[in-house]
Protein backbone atom coordinates (compact mmCIF):
# COMPACT_ATOMS: atom_id res chain seq x y z
CA UNK A 1 0.00 0.00 0.00
CA UNK A 2 1.41 3.36 -0.96
CA UNK A 3 1.89 6.30 1.37
CA UNK A 4 -0.91 8.10 -0.47
CA UNK A 5 -3.30 5.19 0.10
CA UNK A 6 -2.35 5.07 3.77
CA UNK A 7 -3.13 8.77 4.19
CA UNK A 8 -6.43 8.42 2.31
CA UNK A 9 -7.57 5.50 4.48
CA UNK A 10 -6.48 7.22 7.70
CA UNK A 11 -8.13 10.55 6.87
CA UNK A 12 -11.27 8.83 5.63
CA UNK A 13 -11.58 6.86 8.85
CA UNK A 14 -11.01 9.99 10.92
CA UNK A 15 -13.49 12.11 8.95
CA UNK A 16 -16.05 9.32 9.11
CA UNK A 17 -15.92 9.67 12.90
CA UNK A 18 -14.89 13.32 13.11
CA UNK A 19 -17.31 14.12 15.93
CA UNK A 20 -16.62 10.98 17.91
CA UNK A 21 -14.05 10.03 20.50
CA UNK A 22 -11.85 7.75 18.41
CA UNK A 23 -8.70 6.31 19.96
CA UNK A 24 -6.80 4.88 17.02
CA UNK A 25 -3.46 3.20 17.57
CA UNK A 26 -1.58 2.75 14.31
CA UNK A 27 2.01 1.71 13.89
CA UNK A 28 2.98 3.59 10.76
CA UNK A 29 6.24 1.76 10.33
CA UNK A 30 4.51 -1.63 10.30
CA UNK A 31 1.82 -0.36 7.97
CA UNK A 32 4.35 0.89 5.43
CA UNK A 33 6.62 -2.12 5.90
CA UNK A 34 7.19 -4.17 2.74
CA UNK A 35 7.49 -7.48 4.60
CA UNK A 36 5.55 -10.40 3.20
CA UNK A 37 2.73 -10.09 5.69
CA UNK A 38 1.51 -6.84 7.20
CA UNK A 39 -1.19 -7.09 9.85
CA UNK A 40 -2.54 -4.30 12.02
CA UNK A 41 -5.44 -4.71 14.39
CA UNK A 42 -7.17 -1.44 15.17
CA UNK A 43 -9.51 -1.22 18.18
CA UNK A 44 -12.00 1.58 17.65
CA UNK A 45 -14.44 2.95 20.17
CA UNK A 46 -16.92 5.36 18.58
CA UNK A 47 -19.13 7.63 20.73
CA UNK A 48 -22.29 9.45 19.61
CA UNK A 49 -21.64 12.44 17.42
CA UNK A 50 -23.12 15.71 16.29
CA UNK A 51 -22.06 19.00 14.78
CA UNK A 52 -23.13 20.53 18.11
CA UNK A 53 -24.66 19.09 21.25
CA UNK A 54 -28.05 20.34 20.09
CA UNK A 55 -27.83 18.06 17.03
CA UNK A 56 -26.97 14.91 18.97
CA UNK A 57 -29.39 12.00 19.32
CA UNK A 58 -31.63 11.93 22.39
CA UNK A 59 -29.74 8.92 23.71
CA UNK A 60 -25.96 8.42 23.60
CA UNK A 61 -24.73 5.61 21.39
CA UNK A 62 -21.60 3.56 21.80
CA UNK A 63 -20.30 1.50 18.90
CA UNK A 64 -17.43 -0.93 19.42
CA UNK A 65 -15.72 -2.84 16.69
CA UNK A 66 -12.51 -4.61 15.85
CA UNK A 67 -11.03 -3.72 12.48
CA UNK A 68 -8.15 -5.42 10.72
CA UNK A 69 -5.90 -4.28 7.91
CA UNK A 70 -4.36 -7.33 6.30
CA UNK A 71 -2.54 -7.43 2.97
CA UNK A 72 -1.54 -10.88 1.68
CA UNK A 73 1.85 -10.95 0.00
CA UNK A 74 1.87 -11.10 -3.80
CA UNK A 75 3.30 -14.11 -5.60
CA UNK A 76 3.87 -14.51 -9.31
CA UNK A 77 1.32 -16.25 -11.53
CA UNK A 78 3.61 -19.19 -12.25
CA UNK A 79 2.36 -22.27 -14.05
CA UNK A 80 2.73 -24.13 -10.76
CA UNK A 81 0.42 -21.67 -9.04
CA UNK A 82 -2.10 -21.65 -11.89
CA UNK A 83 -2.36 -25.42 -11.59
CA UNK A 84 -3.57 -24.95 -8.00
CA UNK A 85 -6.71 -23.12 -9.12
CA UNK A 86 -9.96 -24.94 -8.39
CA UNK A 87 -12.76 -24.95 -10.94
CA UNK A 88 -15.83 -27.17 -11.51
CA UNK A 89 -15.35 -30.48 -13.28
CA UNK A 90 -15.23 -30.26 -17.06
CA UNK A 91 -13.81 -26.73 -17.14
CA UNK A 92 -10.30 -25.69 -18.05
CA UNK A 93 -8.49 -22.50 -17.07
CA UNK A 94 -5.37 -21.21 -18.79
CA UNK A 95 -3.55 -17.98 -19.51
CA UNK A 96 -4.80 -16.21 -22.62
CA UNK A 97 -2.30 -13.34 -22.41
CA UNK A 98 0.44 -12.10 -20.07
CA UNK A 99 2.50 -8.96 -19.48
CA UNK A 100 -0.55 -6.69 -19.68
CA UNK A 101 0.46 -4.39 -16.84
CA UNK A 102 -2.35 -3.24 -14.57
CA UNK A 103 -4.95 -5.16 -16.58
CA UNK A 104 -8.43 -4.02 -15.62
CA UNK A 105 -11.63 -3.97 -17.70
CA UNK A 106 -12.39 -6.08 -20.79
CA UNK A 107 -14.76 -5.80 -23.71
CA UNK A 108 -15.12 -8.15 -26.69
CA UNK A 109 -15.91 -7.20 -30.28
CA UNK A 110 -18.34 -9.34 -32.26
CA UNK A 111 -15.37 -10.54 -34.38
CA UNK A 112 -13.65 -11.94 -31.26
CA UNK A 113 -11.08 -9.19 -30.78
CA UNK A 114 -10.52 -8.33 -27.13
CA UNK A 115 -9.81 -4.89 -25.69
CA UNK A 116 -8.26 -4.52 -22.24
CA UNK A 117 -7.44 -1.40 -20.24
CA UNK A 118 -4.13 -1.11 -18.42
CA UNK A 119 -5.15 1.68 -16.06
CA UNK A 120 -1.83 2.53 -14.41
CA UNK A 121 -0.06 2.56 -17.75
CA UNK A 122 -2.88 4.54 -19.41
CA UNK A 123 -3.24 2.11 -22.31
CA UNK A 124 -5.95 0.28 -24.22
CA UNK A 125 -4.59 -3.03 -25.51
CA UNK A 126 -5.96 -5.05 -28.44
CA UNK A 127 -5.60 -8.84 -28.20
CA UNK A 128 -6.22 -11.25 -31.06
CA UNK A 129 -6.30 -15.04 -31.25
CA UNK A 130 -5.80 -15.51 -34.98
CA UNK A 131 -5.51 -19.30 -35.00
CA UNK A 132 -8.19 -20.03 -32.42
CA UNK A 133 -5.97 -21.94 -30.02
CA UNK A 134 -7.21 -20.06 -26.95
CA UNK A 135 -4.13 -17.86 -26.59
CA UNK A 136 -3.42 -14.34 -27.82
CA UNK A 137 -0.96 -14.27 -30.70
CA UNK A 138 -1.20 -10.53 -31.41
CA UNK A 139 -0.98 -7.78 -28.81
CA UNK A 140 -0.85 -4.08 -29.59
CA UNK A 141 -1.61 -0.78 -27.89
CA UNK A 142 -4.40 0.99 -29.77
CA UNK A 143 -4.91 4.02 -27.52
CA UNK A 144 -3.19 5.89 -24.72
CA UNK A 145 -5.32 7.78 -22.21
CA UNK A 146 -4.32 8.66 -18.66
CA UNK A 147 -6.31 6.62 -16.10
CA UNK A 148 -8.38 4.86 -18.75
CA UNK A 149 -10.55 2.20 -17.13
CA UNK A 150 -14.05 1.30 -18.36
CA UNK A 151 -14.74 0.05 -21.90
CA UNK A 152 -17.83 -0.64 -23.97
CA UNK A 153 -18.55 -1.28 -27.66
CA UNK A 154 -21.62 0.19 -29.35
CA UNK A 155 -22.32 0.58 -33.09
CA UNK A 156 -18.75 -0.46 -33.91
CA UNK A 157 -17.30 2.28 -31.72
CA UNK A 158 -15.11 1.71 -28.70
CA UNK A 159 -16.13 3.87 -25.73
CA UNK A 160 -13.45 4.55 -23.11
CA UNK A 161 -13.86 6.30 -19.78
CA UNK A 162 -11.19 7.92 -17.60
CA UNK A 163 -11.72 9.66 -14.27
CA UNK A 164 -13.37 12.75 -15.74
CA UNK A 165 -13.72 12.06 -19.46
CA UNK A 166 -15.51 9.77 -21.91
CA UNK A 167 -14.08 9.14 -25.39
CA UNK A 168 -15.20 7.17 -28.41
CA UNK A 169 -13.40 6.01 -31.53
CA UNK A 170 -14.42 4.04 -34.61
CA UNK A 171 -13.13 0.48 -34.70
CA UNK A 172 -11.30 -0.23 -37.95
CA UNK A 173 -11.40 -3.54 -39.77
CA UNK A 174 -8.01 -4.53 -38.34
CA UNK A 175 -9.13 -3.72 -34.80
CA UNK A 176 -7.20 -0.49 -34.50
CA UNK A 177 -9.00 2.72 -33.62
CA UNK A 178 -9.83 5.81 -35.57
CA UNK A 179 -9.46 9.31 -34.21
CA UNK A 180 -10.53 9.81 -30.62
CA UNK A 181 -13.56 11.96 -30.00
CA UNK A 182 -14.06 13.47 -26.54
CA UNK A 183 -17.73 13.20 -25.59
CA UNK A 184 -17.69 14.21 -21.91
CA UNK A 185 -15.12 16.14 -19.89
CA UNK A 186 -16.92 16.93 -16.64
CA UNK A 187 -17.35 13.68 -14.74
CA UNK A 188 -16.87 14.21 -10.97
CA UNK A 189 -13.42 14.13 -9.38
CA UNK A 190 -11.97 10.75 -8.46
CA UNK A 191 -11.19 10.64 -4.74
CA UNK A 192 -11.13 7.20 -3.15
CA UNK A 193 -13.01 5.52 -6.02
CA UNK A 194 -11.83 6.97 -9.35
CA UNK A 195 -12.36 3.91 -11.55
CA UNK A 196 -15.31 4.61 -13.85
CA UNK A 197 -17.09 1.86 -15.74
CA UNK A 198 -19.43 2.15 -18.70
CA UNK A 199 -22.10 0.13 -20.51
CA UNK A 200 -24.90 0.70 -22.99
CA UNK A 201 -28.47 -0.15 -22.11
CA UNK A 202 -31.35 -1.47 -24.20
CA UNK A 203 -32.41 2.17 -24.61
CA UNK A 204 -29.12 2.78 -26.49
CA UNK A 205 -28.07 5.16 -23.75
CA UNK A 206 -24.72 5.22 -22.01
CA UNK A 207 -24.57 4.29 -18.32
CA UNK A 208 -21.56 5.33 -16.26
CA UNK A 209 -20.86 4.35 -12.68
CA UNK A 210 -19.29 7.08 -10.52
CA UNK A 211 -18.03 5.94 -7.12
CA UNK A 212 -17.81 7.92 -3.90
CA UNK A 213 -14.80 10.03 -2.97
CA UNK A 214 -14.68 8.55 0.52
CA UNK A 215 -15.61 5.64 2.73
CA UNK A 216 -18.76 7.15 4.23
CA UNK A 217 -19.43 10.86 3.91
CA UNK A 218 -21.97 13.28 2.54
CA UNK A 219 -20.74 14.17 -0.94
CA UNK A 220 -20.74 17.86 -1.96
CA UNK A 221 -21.18 16.79 -5.59
CA UNK A 222 -24.53 14.99 -6.07
CA UNK A 223 -23.08 13.02 -9.00
CA UNK A 224 -20.77 11.03 -6.74
CA UNK A 225 -21.94 7.57 -5.62
CA UNK A 226 -24.39 7.36 -8.51
CA UNK A 227 -25.19 5.73 -11.78
CA UNK A 228 -25.21 8.41 -14.48
CA UNK A 229 -26.96 8.15 -17.84
CA UNK A 230 -26.09 9.92 -21.10
CA UNK A 231 -27.12 9.90 -24.71
CA UNK A 232 -24.62 8.05 -26.89
CA UNK A 233 -23.04 11.36 -27.97
CA UNK A 234 -22.42 12.42 -24.36
CA UNK A 235 -25.33 14.83 -24.11
CA UNK A 236 -28.33 14.67 -21.79
CA UNK A 237 -26.51 13.78 -18.58
CA UNK A 238 -28.81 12.73 -15.73
CA UNK A 239 -28.56 10.89 -12.43
CA UNK A 240 -30.20 7.49 -12.93
CA UNK A 241 -29.77 6.11 -9.38
CA UNK A 242 -28.15 7.26 -6.11
CA UNK A 243 -26.64 5.84 -2.95
CA UNK A 244 -24.30 3.44 -4.78
CA UNK A 245 -20.92 3.66 -3.07
CA UNK A 246 -18.90 2.08 -5.87
CA UNK A 247 -20.71 -0.12 -8.39
CA UNK A 248 -17.80 -1.10 -10.64
CA UNK A 249 -19.60 -4.13 -12.07
CA UNK A 250 -23.02 -3.68 -13.65
CA UNK A 251 -24.78 -5.30 -16.58
CA UNK A 252 -28.20 -5.56 -18.21
CA UNK A 253 -30.01 -8.88 -17.99
CA UNK A 254 -30.13 -10.46 -21.47
CA UNK A 255 -33.85 -11.33 -21.19
CA UNK A 256 -35.52 -8.87 -18.84
CA UNK A 257 -33.20 -5.95 -19.74
CA UNK A 258 -33.08 -5.04 -16.04
CA UNK A 259 -29.91 -3.41 -14.74
CA UNK A 260 -28.03 -5.42 -12.11
CA UNK A 261 -24.89 -4.32 -10.28
CA UNK A 262 -22.54 -5.32 -7.46
CA UNK A 263 -21.73 -2.51 -5.05
CA UNK A 264 -18.53 -2.19 -3.00
CA UNK A 265 -19.63 -1.32 0.48
CA UNK A 266 -18.09 0.55 3.39
CA UNK A 267 -14.89 -0.31 5.23
CA UNK A 268 -14.04 0.05 8.94
CA UNK A 269 -17.19 -1.68 10.26
CA UNK A 270 -15.53 -4.97 11.18
CA UNK A 271 -14.62 -8.23 9.50
CA UNK A 272 -18.15 -9.08 8.39
CA UNK A 273 -19.81 -5.71 7.78
CA UNK A 274 -20.73 -3.91 5.54
CA UNK A 275 -21.66 -6.74 3.13
CA UNK A 276 -21.31 -6.37 -0.63
CA UNK A 277 -24.63 -5.79 -2.40
CA UNK A 278 -26.25 -7.25 -5.48
CA UNK A 279 -28.74 -4.57 -6.51
CA UNK A 280 -31.44 -4.35 -9.11
CA UNK A 281 -30.68 -0.77 -10.14
CA UNK A 282 -33.79 1.16 -11.09
CA UNK A 283 -34.30 4.74 -12.17
CA UNK A 284 -34.86 7.22 -9.35
CA UNK A 285 -34.06 4.79 -6.53
CA UNK A 286 -31.68 5.42 -3.62
CA UNK A 287 -29.62 2.47 -2.38
CA UNK A 288 -28.71 3.77 1.06
CA UNK A 289 -25.11 4.91 1.11
CA UNK A 290 -23.84 6.64 3.24
CA UNK A 291 -26.64 6.39 5.81
CA UNK A 292 -27.99 2.85 5.44
CA UNK A 293 -26.26 -0.45 4.74
CA UNK A 294 -27.10 -4.12 4.31
CA UNK A 295 -30.85 -4.68 4.59
CA UNK A 296 -31.71 -1.60 6.62
CA UNK A 297 -28.97 -1.10 9.22
CA UNK A 298 -28.10 2.43 10.27
CA UNK A 299 -24.57 3.55 9.47
CA UNK A 300 -22.89 4.33 12.82
CA UNK A 301 -22.47 8.06 13.40
CA UNK A 302 -23.75 9.05 10.00
CA UNK A 303 -27.26 10.44 9.92
CA UNK A 304 -29.10 12.33 7.18
CA UNK A 305 -29.47 16.04 7.89
CA UNK A 306 -32.80 16.63 6.17
CA UNK A 307 -34.85 13.77 7.59
CA UNK A 308 -35.12 11.19 10.34
CA UNK A 309 -32.88 8.13 9.96
CA UNK A 310 -35.84 5.75 10.17
CA UNK A 311 -37.66 7.74 7.50
CA UNK A 312 -34.60 7.51 5.25
CA UNK A 313 -34.50 3.74 5.72
CA UNK A 314 -38.10 3.49 4.50
CA UNK A 315 -37.09 5.31 1.31
CA UNK A 316 -34.04 3.10 0.70
CA UNK A 317 -34.01 0.27 -1.83
CA UNK A 318 -32.38 -2.77 -0.24
CA UNK A 319 -30.12 -5.27 -2.02
CA UNK A 320 -31.60 -8.44 -3.52
CA UNK A 321 -28.66 -10.54 -2.29
CA UNK A 322 -25.64 -9.80 -0.11
CA UNK A 323 -22.13 -11.26 -0.16
CA UNK A 324 -19.23 -11.49 2.28
CA UNK A 325 -18.01 -8.04 3.33
CA UNK A 326 -14.73 -6.72 1.87
CA UNK A 327 -14.67 -9.17 -1.06
CA UNK A 328 -14.45 -6.18 -3.46
CA UNK A 329 -16.69 -7.12 -6.41
CA UNK A 330 -15.43 -5.85 -9.74
CA UNK A 331 -16.69 -6.66 -13.24
CA UNK A 332 -19.93 -8.60 -13.72
CA UNK A 333 -21.31 -10.40 -16.77
CA UNK A 334 -24.28 -12.60 -17.60
CA UNK A 335 -23.42 -15.82 -19.37
CA UNK A 336 -24.96 -15.53 -22.83
CA UNK A 337 -22.70 -17.99 -24.62
CA UNK A 338 -23.33 -21.50 -25.89
CA UNK A 339 -20.18 -23.29 -24.72
CA UNK A 340 -20.96 -23.84 -21.01
CA UNK A 341 -23.60 -26.36 -19.91
CA UNK A 342 -27.24 -25.30 -20.08
CA UNK A 343 -27.44 -24.78 -16.32
CA UNK A 344 -25.10 -21.78 -16.63
CA UNK A 345 -27.19 -19.92 -19.21
CA UNK A 346 -28.44 -16.55 -17.93
CA UNK A 347 -26.45 -16.91 -14.70
CA UNK A 348 -23.98 -14.16 -13.84
CA UNK A 349 -20.29 -14.18 -12.99
CA UNK A 350 -18.47 -11.64 -10.82
CA UNK A 351 -14.73 -11.05 -10.34
CA UNK A 352 -13.89 -10.54 -6.66
CA UNK A 353 -10.67 -8.57 -6.31
CA UNK A 354 -10.12 -9.38 -2.64
CA UNK A 355 -9.97 -7.76 0.77
CA UNK A 356 -7.53 -5.56 2.64
CA UNK A 357 -9.84 -4.58 5.54
CA UNK A 358 -10.44 -8.04 7.01
CA UNK A 359 -8.38 -10.21 9.36
CA UNK A 360 -8.92 -13.36 7.30
CA UNK A 361 -8.77 -12.41 3.63
CA UNK A 362 -11.77 -12.98 1.40
CA UNK A 363 -12.46 -12.56 -2.30
CA UNK A 364 -9.63 -13.30 -4.75
CA UNK A 365 -11.99 -15.48 -6.78
CA UNK A 366 -14.66 -15.64 -9.48
CA UNK A 367 -18.18 -16.32 -8.21
CA UNK A 368 -21.32 -17.42 -9.99
CA UNK A 369 -24.73 -15.92 -9.24
CA UNK A 370 -27.42 -18.50 -9.89
CA UNK A 371 -30.57 -17.06 -11.44
CA UNK A 372 -33.94 -18.79 -11.54
CA UNK A 373 -36.87 -17.31 -13.45
CA UNK A 374 -34.67 -14.26 -14.05
CA UNK A 375 -34.19 -13.64 -10.32
CA UNK A 376 -30.93 -14.21 -8.39
CA UNK A 377 -31.02 -17.05 -5.87
CA UNK A 378 -27.54 -17.50 -4.43
CA UNK A 379 -23.79 -17.03 -4.85
CA UNK A 380 -21.54 -19.97 -5.58
CA UNK A 381 -17.75 -20.19 -5.93
CA UNK A 382 -16.67 -20.80 -9.50
CA UNK A 383 -12.88 -20.27 -9.47
CA UNK A 384 -10.87 -20.30 -6.25
CA UNK A 385 -7.25 -20.91 -5.34
CA UNK A 386 -5.68 -17.49 -5.89
CA UNK A 387 -5.08 -17.32 -2.13
CA UNK A 388 -2.10 -19.39 -0.99
CA UNK A 389 -0.52 -20.34 2.33
CA UNK A 390 -3.83 -20.22 4.21
CA UNK A 391 -4.45 -16.72 2.93
CA UNK A 392 -1.02 -15.32 3.74
CA UNK A 393 -0.25 -14.72 0.05
CA UNK A 394 -2.01 -14.47 -3.31
CA UNK A 395 -1.16 -14.57 -7.01
CA UNK A 396 -4.12 -12.69 -8.41
CA UNK A 397 -6.36 -9.70 -7.75
CA UNK A 398 -9.21 -10.04 -10.20
CA UNK A 399 -10.77 -7.09 -12.02
CA UNK A 400 -12.23 -7.37 -15.53
CA UNK A 401 -14.56 -10.11 -16.72
CA UNK A 402 -16.36 -10.75 -20.01
CA UNK A 403 -17.86 -13.52 -22.12
CA UNK A 404 -16.04 -14.18 -25.40
CA UNK A 405 -17.84 -14.78 -28.68
CA UNK A 406 -16.74 -18.44 -28.55
CA UNK A 407 -18.53 -18.84 -25.20
CA UNK A 408 -15.45 -18.90 -23.01
CA UNK A 409 -15.12 -16.73 -19.90
CA UNK A 410 -12.34 -14.15 -19.72
CA UNK A 411 -11.07 -12.35 -16.63
CA UNK A 412 -8.06 -10.25 -15.69
CA UNK A 413 -5.62 -10.18 -12.80
CA UNK A 414 -4.40 -6.61 -12.36
CA UNK A 415 -1.58 -7.55 -9.97
CA UNK A 416 0.32 -9.85 -12.35
CA UNK A 417 -1.00 -8.54 -15.66
CA UNK A 418 -2.63 -11.78 -16.78
CA UNK A 419 -5.82 -12.40 -18.76
CA UNK A 420 -7.25 -15.86 -18.09
CA UNK A 421 -9.55 -17.91 -20.31
CA UNK A 422 -12.02 -20.47 -18.95
CA UNK A 423 -13.42 -23.01 -21.40
CA UNK A 424 -15.68 -26.02 -21.06
CA UNK A 425 -14.13 -29.31 -22.17
CA UNK A 426 -16.93 -31.68 -21.16
CA UNK A 427 -17.04 -34.37 -18.51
Amino acid sequence: MTKRHFINHYLDFWLFNKNSIVPIYLNYFLFMNNSRITTIIIFCFLLAYGQTYSQMADEPRLTKMEVAVFKPAKQEATEENVKKLKIPQGFKIEKFAEDLGNARMITVHENGNIYVTARDEGKVILLKDSNGDGKADDKQVVSELKDVHGLSIQDNKLYMVTIKEIYSADIKEDGKLGQLQKLVDDLPDGGQHPNRTIAFGPDNKMYVSVGSTCNACEEPNPEHATMLRFNADGSGKEIYARGLRNTVGFVFHPQTQELWGMDHNSDWLGNDEDQEDLNKIEEGKHYGWPFVYDDGKKMPHREPEDKDHDEFIKETTFPILMYQAHSAPMAMAFYNGAQFPQEYRQDAFVAMRGSWNRENPTGYKVVRIKYENNEPQEFEDFITGFLLEDGRSHFGRLAGLAIHTDGSLLFTDDANGVLYRVSYQGN
